[in-house]
C-alpha cells in the first residue's frame, strides 16, 4: 500500500515534516536529545541542529534542554512542543483518510502495470 508522507512548509526557514516529528516524539521518549538522536541513527549534532531550528522557525522553544552535570542534563518537549507533534499527526491522519481512495487506486495502478 502507497504511503502519504507530509511536510509542512511553515515559512521560508521554517519546515515540519516526519523526521523532526519523530526526533520530537522520541525526545519526548527518552529525555535527551542524544538518545533521541542514536534511536535513528543521527549524531547528537544534527538532532540538536534540528532542534534550534524549530525553536528558531517557531519563535519559540519546542524542546527545552536542561543543563548536564551530577545529576545529568536532558530534554523535554515544551507545552508547545506537545501541541506540534498533536498537530502534525492529526494533520497526517487527516490527509490520510482524505488520499486513502487515490492511494489505493495508485497502488493497484502500480501493481496492474
Amino acid at each position: 500500500m502507497a504511503r502519504l508522507s507530509i511536510r509542512i512548509d511553515l515559512g521560508p526557514d521554517n519546515q515540519l515534516g516526519p523526521g523532526k516529528v519523530q526526533l520530537l516524539e522520541l525526545i519526548a521518549e527518552h529525555g535527551s536529545i542524544s538518545a533521541a538522536g542514536r534511536a535513528i541513527g543521527m549524531s547528537y549534532r544534527r538532532a540538536w541542529m534540528l532542534v534550534e531550528a524549530m525553536n528558531k522557525g517557531f519563535g519559540q522553544p519546542v524542546v527545552a534542554a536542561q543543563i548536564g552535570g551530577k545529576s545529568g542534563g536532558g530534554a523535554q518537549l515544551s507545552a508547545f512542543g506537545v501541541e506540534v507533534v498533536a498537530h502534525y499527526r492529526a494533520i497526517e491522519r487527516a490527509a490520510e483518510r482524505a488520499a486513502s481512495p487515490f492511494l489505493q487506486r495508485l497502488t493497484s495502478a502500480s501493481v496492474a502495470g
